[in-house]
Formats: C-alpha cells, sequence, structure tokens
C-alpha cells in the first residue's frame, strides 16, 4: 500500500510539471504569436503604400459649377531646360531613395497603382473609356516591361529596370491649369488638375527632336504619392523643404501658354502665327489672369494714397526730365558763321516770299473792291 501510494504521488507531481510546461509553452508561443504581428504592423506602417485614409485626406472636394462665378481653362507647357522647373528632372537616376517625376510616374503605373488616360489634343476626358492600357502605351513607346510576379488580367502589373524608363527624354510636360474664382469663398484658386509627360525623340538620321504626349495623369491620384517625395527646389539650401504636391499647389513652376479651351479647340499658334502677335497675345491672358482678383474688389484708403504718391513721384520725374532737356538746349554750342548766315539767308527769302504773296492778295483783293465800287 505504501509503494502504491508514492506512485500515485510521484504520477501526480510529473503530471502537475508537464502541465506547468505545456501552459509554459503556450504562453511562449502566444508571446512570439505577439511580436511578430507586431513586427508585421510596424513593416506595413513602414512601407510606403497609400491607405484609403491618406487617399481621401488628399482627395479634393470638386466645386460644383453653382459655386463658380467665373472659371478658364489653361493649358502651359512646362520646360525642363527651366531652372525653375529643374526639380521635375533630377535626379536623372534614383539615389537614395530621391526619384525625379518620370520615374515615379511609370512606376505607380507598372504597379496599376494609378490610372493614365488618352491624349486627345484639347478634348480631354477623364472616364474609363478613354482610359490607357498600361502594356499598349509600353509596347507603342518601345519600353521594355516583363509581366510582374502575381499580375492577372484584371490586375496587372509589369516590372521595368530602371536603365530601361526613358527619363532623359521626357524634356517636357502639359499641364491642364483651372483658374476659378468660388462665390463662397470669393477667392481666385489655381488649380493643375492634369499632367501629361512629353517625350522628345529624334530620328534615326537625327534632326531636330519630335515631341510625343504620352499620356493624362489626374493630379488628384498623385498627390497622396507625391506628397511623400521631398525634392530640392534651390542650390544654395540643400535641406529638400517642399514636395512634388507643394511644387505644383504652390505654382513654383514656370510654363508658358500653349491653349486655352476655346469652341474651336485651336492652339495659340493656330490662332497667332505671327512669333511677335503670339507672344503679346500670351502676355495678355497671362496679364489679365493675374489681374481679375484685383479689379473685383474696391481699393482702400491706403491703396489710394499710396497710388497718388505714385503718381505724385512720376510726374515729378516727368518735369525734372523736362526741365533738364531745357536746360541741355541752352547749354548747345552755337552754329558756326556760315551756317547762321545760310539761316539767315532761307530766312529773308522766305520773308520776300511771304510779302510777294501777301502783296499779290492784297492786289487782288483792291481789284475786286474797285469792281464792287464801279458797280
Amino acid at each position: 500500500m505504501k509503494a502504491l501510494k508514492r506512485y500515485i504521488i510521484a504520477s501526480l507531481a510529473v503530471a502537475a510539471t508537464l502541465g506547468a510546461m505545456a501552459q509554459d509553452s503556450s504562453s511562449s508561443s502566444a508571446v512570439m504569436r505577439r511580436g511578430a504581428k507586431d513586427r508585421k504592423a510596424r513593416n506595413a506602417q513602414n512601407s510606403p503604400e497609400i491607405t484609403q485614409r491618406m487617399e481621401s485626406f488628399y482627395e479634393e472636394t470638386p466645386t460644383s459649377d453653382a459655386d463658380l462665378q467665373w472659371m478658364r481653362v489653361i493649358y502651359r507647357q512646362l520646360d525642363l531646360n527651366d531652372p525653375k522647373n529643374a526639380p521635375l528632372y533630377y535626379p536623372e537616376e534614383s539615389i537614395e531613395g530621391q526619384e525625379n517625376l518620370f520615374r515615379i510616374l511609370m512606376r505607380l503605373l507598372a504597379n496599376n497603382q494609378i490610372h493614365a488616360y488618352e491624349y486627345l489634343d484639347g478634348r480631354e476626358i477623364f472616364t474609363d473609356q478613354y482610359r490607357v492600357k498600361v502594356k499598349d502605351m509600353l509596347d507603342r513607346f518601345h519600353i521594355l516591361h516583363a509581366d510582374a510576379k502575381g499580375s492577372t488580367e484584371k490586375n496587372p502589373k509589369f516590372t521595368i529596370e530602371e536603365s530601361d524608363v526613358p527619363a532623359n527624354e521626357v524634356l517636357s510636360y502639359y499641364i491642364l491649369e483651372r483658374w476659378e474664382f468660388d462665390s463662397r469663398t470669393n477667392r481666385l484658386a489655381t488649380k493643375v488638375e492634369a499632367i501629361c509627360p512629353v517625350l522628345h525623340r529624334s530620328g534615326d538620321f537625327g534632326g531636330e527632336a519630335v515631341k510625343y504626349p504620352m499620356f493624362w495623369v489626374k493630379m488628384n491620384d498623385l498627390r497622396p504619392y507625391l506628397a511623400q517625395q521631398y525634392i530640392f527646389t534651390d542650390d544654395d539650401n540643400n535641406l529638400a523643404q517642399h514636395t512634388y504636391d507643394d511644387f505644383f499647389k504652390m505654382n513654383m513652376y514656370q510654363g508658358d501658354i500653349y491653349k486655352t479651351r476655346n469652341l474651336r479647340n485651336k492652339s495659340m499658334m493656330q490662332l497667332y502665327p505671327d512669333p511677335d502677335d503670339l507672344k503679346r497675345a500670351q502676355d495678355s491672358i497671362h496679364n489679365r489672369l493675374t489681374n481679375f482678383e484685383k479689379k473685383l474688389w474696391v481699393p482702400s484708403r491706403e491703396e489710394l494714397a499710396a497710388a497718388r504718391e505714385a503718381k505724385e513721384k512720376a510726374e515729378a520725374a516727368g518735369d525734372s526730365v523736362v526741365i533738364a532737356s531745357r536746360d541741355d538746349e541752352k547749354q548747345a554750342p552755337k552754329s558756326s558763321s556760315r551756317t547762321s548766315r545760310g539761316k539767315k539767308k532761307q530766312s529773308k527769302s522766305k520773308t520776300k516770299v511771304k510779302e510777294s504773296s501777301v502783296k499779290k492778295s492784297n492786289s487782288s483783293n483792291n481789284a475786286v473792291r474797285s469792281v464792287r465800287r464801279r458797280k
């Protein structure tokens, strides 16, 4: 009996130790699973994926036409050789997470994160009917690509090597601006609605490069991604303080107007073939756009006083110029004796001619009077 009791006690002790070990192992496995979940969550936070919350934050609510009192659509061409537009082109290759605008566009299109639309030359329609297939676009511009892992017909994805991206051939962009005057805020706002990269390619035998507009991309689709890329805008300050989104939102670019929306759908070159007339028309449109908001409000007293002072200063400057010109005339050297004699002779001859004409006129008048007296 004692031996049986000892055996039972020993078996119970072994069972208790086994249960404790099982509990420890289960708790440790749970801790490990919890740690793995935390690591996955941290990795998801550090990844550059855009969440729906971020998209809703950067998405702009479209303004209704009922709230607008005035609106104009402007097409601009951004030349990347212009120093103000250089942040869109550099760096040419990806360096330490820095990418130029065209590489960002191609990466997002290859991953099927944004949609592109056809370039219709002034009749832009951003609907599913005019959506561009990325594969067809890559084949059209001879950009080498391959199907990415997990690519399907409904969700096509592609891999493009960095050396195959023609970033050095995209030397300009077309942007679509909307100048809107909102009656709710009584402010004039400028919005970039869409952007189009333009390829500059020359033929096999050289010559002048031909421009090929590739596709349109809506700026609202790009904003969540552009807001994550900081860029350098000044050589004197090597700190990247602005993003691509700030660059377009704050109108930090420089571009010429090449078209305005009109009934005939004609460009500025078609309406004004002469270069001088084209430049004057572009300047006139730009001045009207910039001065539109100023003409809406009555000037304040301070503005009127400043304008009056500026006018008085301008008049005073004009009077000083007139006085200086008179002094110059007084200080001018006297002419030579020959020229003065010639002038005197000319004046004498003119006076003689005048006297003779006067005498003739007087004689004719006397004759008429005498005839009348005879009658």
